[in-house]
């Protein structure tokens, strides 16, 4: 696989991590996995374990909940396949930092921090010599959320989304557990 920037995204257990490690363990090169969860409680911290013995042990991981451009360029050696997982929680991670309190100045302060956070990660995929695979969730097909703090994570994960498809080279959706290309191919690739 030569250097590009892959982004799957899906509903909840559509089948993206499980995706994202086959196109890493495909492309034959070093891997960085950059994970975003955190084990709030018992049941995250058994999902985290899964996860991890899934990942072949030559791989390096890196656990981190912000800030995750910096923290690639630190870490990343000599891996040359970057799989980020997941966007969804890394947002998640940004609204929990700001200890949340509903009202418009609150919501500029996290709307600041995410921009931020996901142009320094677009900055990252382009000077890095490695590809880069990103997982997030869709969660705009469903019903307009109840309240505030929710329909602004909704807005904000969408046009997270939509920035990172724009720099991609390709973009999968994933529908029960079957990646469907949703950009063409390039016929340079």
């Amino acid at each position: 696989m030569n250097k590009k920037c892959i982004l799957i995204i899906g509903g909840a257990r559509s089948g993206k991590s499980r995706f994202a490690l086959e196109l890493a363990a495909g492309s034959d090169k070093p891997v960085l996995f950059v994970a975003t969860a955190t084990a709030g409680d018992d049941e995250m911290k058994q999902r985290i374990e899964r996860h991890q013995k899934e990942r072949p042990a030559d791989w390096s991981t890196l656990e981190v909940t912000t800030d995750v451009s910096n923290h690639i360029r630190k870490e990343i050696g000599r891996s040359r396949t970057v799989v980020l997982d997941c966007v969804t929680l890394l947002l998640n991670n940004i609204f929990n930092d700001c200890s949340y309190q509903t009202g418009p100045q609150n919501e500029a302060v996290i709307e600041e921090k995410v921009a931020r956070e996901v142009n320094s990660l677009i900055e990252c995929i382009r000077d890095t010599d490695a590809s880069f695979i990103i997982v997030t969730n869709e969660i705009g097909l469903g019903l307009v959320p109840a309240d505030r703090v929710s329909r602004l994570y909704r807005d904000l994960l969408g046009k997270v989304n939509q920035t990172l498809a724009r720099c991609a080279d390709e973009v999968y959706l994933m529908v029960a557990g079957l990646p469907v290309r949703v950009t063409p191919p390039n016929p340079t690739s």
